[in-house]
């Protein structure tokens, strides 16, 4: 009688870096667009970092960013993985699915349009 062994577990190193896919960045620049189209964002920047992946909006290019759209995979678990940040640092929306999340800056859209 032969015993087998079961095949060796693949090795998967973990990222170095938290990214945004390219689904995740259309929807992202989707609004992006449209507040631009509006005339309230000016700018962006995307930081991929070892814990969060971000995407800060900017009024004007050298000032502090008006909103942090943040990707933290940790939190996939617990509150969500997605959140809005404001420029005080104030967390707007958690959760974890992006649209959802990004609906608290929609509603700002729509005011603007109003």
């Amino acid at each position: 009688m032969t015993v087998q062994t079961p095949p060796p577990i693949p090795y998967r190193p973990t990222p170095e870096h938290v990214a945004f896919d390219r689904r995740e960045l259309g929807v992202i620049l989707g609004l992006y667009g449209r507040m631009v189209a509006a005339g309230e964002w000016r700018d962006y920047g995307i930081s991929h970092l070892r814990e969060v992946a971000v995407f800060s909006v900017f009024r004007r290019t050298a000032e502090h960013p008006v909103y942090r759209i943040e990707k933290r995979p940790r939190l996939r678990q617990r509150q969500g993985q997605y959140a809005v940040v404001g420029m005080d640092g104030q967390i707007l929306k958690r959760g974890h699915e992006l649209p959802t999340v990004l609906r608290v800056l929609e509603r700002k859209l729509i005011r603007v349009v109003d």
